[in-house]
């Protein structure tokens, strides 16, 4: 380990985030942190977590930023942490994509029980901490880094932070009206507004997929020793397919007959990528129904494969699959009968039930004939015009849950 080597990669750590004086809003709770917690911050790649890593290392006395590039292949986070730590007096360690240092869950729980030093660190997969062996539930807090909600992203560019609205603000129709005029912006975030990479001169977005070749080159087989070349060819395979179709009949079956492969391989690929926050999968309502999940994927990685206006049903759901789980609200879909119309989307709030259409402008209300449930609404995508009425929402109000 060459010591000087590390504290020069740190020095840069800290100069690369002069660029970026705005902060996420999950900043507060992790600067305010007492105690000695130790912080892992998964996320997809791109969502800005090494930026905020960085930045509260710049805010830390007696730490060190390493990047997991920097460990020789099997290399002890241990034993440099207790070195550093000894000769430095370093007591703060940010380690970024730990994910991809082999011993990291058993290094990790190491340095808890028998240190008393303080680790952040990064990962763009949950697996390998999920899966581990090691108990570490009761030592590391998790914090997951989504891409930035629609309303995180008007703050980073108008510098505007609104309040958040409740699930029942939306329901009930209490939106005030300064929220409307943000729908002109909806277009923008749909199309990757959430990563704010791409508010950089020059970004685009087929930098998505060379994130993707990342996910299935790097980071799925530094999680899952086991896998072959073959299972990683398939899973582009299963990327591809998602993305070119749409969101409707999107399951382990349909992915298993079309990419010509077992279902039970469906389904362990389609796990591997919700782990590395690429996909979402959601089971339908009710107990006498197959329980096979809707695929969504991560917005915008749909248009690697189509253009906006052909996917934009599918990116719609993406958002609502996006937004309820970054409001930390449970949602199911609503399985259809053949030949029947059957409303997107059910919410059981405390002891009602809310069932939801999602789609453009003129989306009507034929999904909802002879569907009972307590409310019934219509989420809309319009950019001109925005209006709230008891059964019709604009779409991109779920951005501010």
């Amino acid at each position: 380990m060459n010591t000087a080597e590390l504290f020069e990669l740190d020095k840069r750590a800290l100069d690369s985030i002069q660029k970026y004086p705005k902060q996420r809003f999950i900043m507060k709770e992790l600067a305010e942190m007492s105690g000695r917690p130790f912080v892992m911050l998964q996320g997809p790649r791109g969502a800005g977590k090494t930026v905020l890593l960085r930045q509260i290392r710049s805010m830390t006395r007696n730490s060190i930023y390493i990047s997991s590039d920097t460990f020789d292949r099997g290399a002890s986070l241990f034993d440099a942490v207790v070195y550093l730590h000894s000769a430095f007096s370093i007591q703060v360690f940010f380690i970024d994509e730990i994910h991809y240092l082999e011993h990291a869950a058993s290094d990790l729980k190491k340095l808890f029980d028998f240190s008393d030093v303080q680790v952040f660190c990064t990962s763009s997969s949950s697996l390998r901490i999920q899966d581990s062996a090691y108990d570490l539930s009761r030592r590391v807090i998790v914090r997951k880094i989504p891409q930035c909600s629609f309303r995180e992203y008007l703050y980073f560019i108008y510098g505007k932070q609104l309040p958040e609205l409740s699930l029942k603000d939306l329901v009930t129709g209490n939106i005030p009206r300064e929220y409307l005029q943000y729908s002109k912006d909806f277009e923008r975030y749909l199309q990757g507004g959430g990563y704010l990479f791409l508010l950089e001169c020059g970004a685009t977005i087929q930098q998505f997929g060379s994130i993707l070749s990342t996910i299935c080159t790097r980071d799925i087989p530094a999680v899952k020793r086991d896998v072959s070349m073959e299972d990683l060819r398939k899973i582009e395979e299963v990327i591809a397919f998602i993305g070119k179709s749409p969101v409707e009949g999107i399951n382990y079956s349909s992915i298993s007959r079309n990419v010509r492969i077992t279902k039970y391989k469906a389904q362990q690929y389609i796990s591997l990528l919700e782990k590395a926050f690429l996909l979402t999968c959601v089971f339908p309502d009710g107990t006498n129904v197959l329980k096979e999940p809707k695929v969504f994927m991560e917005l915008p990685y749909r248009l690697l494969y189509r253009s906006y206006q052909d996917c934009i049903g599918a990116l719609r759901e993406d958002f609502f699959a996006s937004a309820m789980n970054q409001g930390g609200i449970t949602f199911q879909y609503l399985k259809s009968k053949r030949g029947e119309k059957t409303p997107d989307f059910i919410i059981h709030d405390n002891d009602e039930s809310i069932v939801l259409e999602v789609g453009g402008k003129g989306k009507g209300r034929s999904q909802f004939k002879d569907v009972t449930y307590d409310r019934k609404i219509i989420l809309y995508h319009s950019s001109d015009d925005v209006r709230v009425t008891s059964d019709r929402i604009p779409l991109f109000l779920l951005g501010f849950i």
